[in-house]
């Protein structure tokens, strides 16, 4: 490069290309507006304060320290301290877990997490167990009602065959659940093979005049769908007045 060279790069600077923004995610302190550059020096300071501030942490020694400890993450004194909500209505919060959680010194926060959990995963599981045995009692009357096994296997047989002819699938689903509608299935289906002459229907509004009422009632979501005691009962009652026990 020649003298006049220099000379012509000092008279004509190198064009300065666009000024540097100020990231989003950087604080106002580490940034220098005047010269468009972060604050080296600043970050550095922050990062040597926070360095000092962390290494004098240190961990409880002493019950009293715990304690203090415990109490300045929320940890109740005692596990009567815990609120614990349970508006689903499927269990209450219980004296002997709420201790042992305090013993792990769970907060709030985490105890209301646990119980929400058992809600969400573990009772449904419970359901489906306790509905799986409720269904094997039910078909062990039903057993016993047809006089066997083989005979009730027989039985049911003929019972689908004819709920899948006679009734909507819904309606069918719904009476085979439970030991009073396969009975009631069973009646229908006697009815109308005329295996069983009709009883003498006594007068009450209470009771369902005849089959045509009672497969209406059957159609009815209160008695396949939510089970109602009193209308499963008053159905019932219906087809033994029909066709007896």
């Amino acid at each position: 490069m020649t003298d006049t060279d220099l000379l012509q790069s000092s008279q004509n600077p190198a064009p300065q290309g666009p000024a540097m923004q100020k990231p989003a995610s950087l604080p106002d302190k580490f940034w220098d507006a005047r010269t468009g550059a972060v604050r080296t020096d600043a970050l550095v300071s922050s990062y040597l304060a926070l360095e000092r501030k962390l290494s004098g942490l240190n961990a409880p020694r002493s019950e009293e320290e715990r304690a203090k400890f415990h109490r300045l993450l929320g940890v109740p004194e005692t596990p009567d301290g815990y609120c614990v909500t349970c508006d689903h209505g499927l269990f209450t919060p219980d004296p002997e877990i709420n201790g042992k959680l305090h013993a792990a010194a769970f907060t709030p926060d985490q105890v209301q997490l646990v119980y929400d959990m058992a809600a969400e995963k573990l009772v449904p599981l419970i359901l489906d167990i306790a509905g799986e045995f409720q269904a094997d009692r039910e078909v062990e009357r039903l057993v016993e009602q047809f006089g066997g096994k083989d005979r009730w296997r027989e039985v049911s047989r003929q019972i689908l065959a004819y709920g899948r002819r006679a009734l909507p699938e819904d309606v069918l689903s719904g009476l085979s659940a439970s030991y009073e509608g396969v009975m009631a299935l069973w009646r229908m289906m006697q009815a109308e093979q005329g295996a069983s002459a009709p009883h003498n229907i006594p007068e009450s509004g209470d009771v369902p005049g005849g089959e045509k009422d009672l497969r209406k009632m059957m159609r009815d979501p209160k008695y396949w769908r939510d089970r109602d005691p009193a209308f499963v009962a008053k159905v019932t009652q219906g087809f033994r007045n029909l066709y007896g026990e």
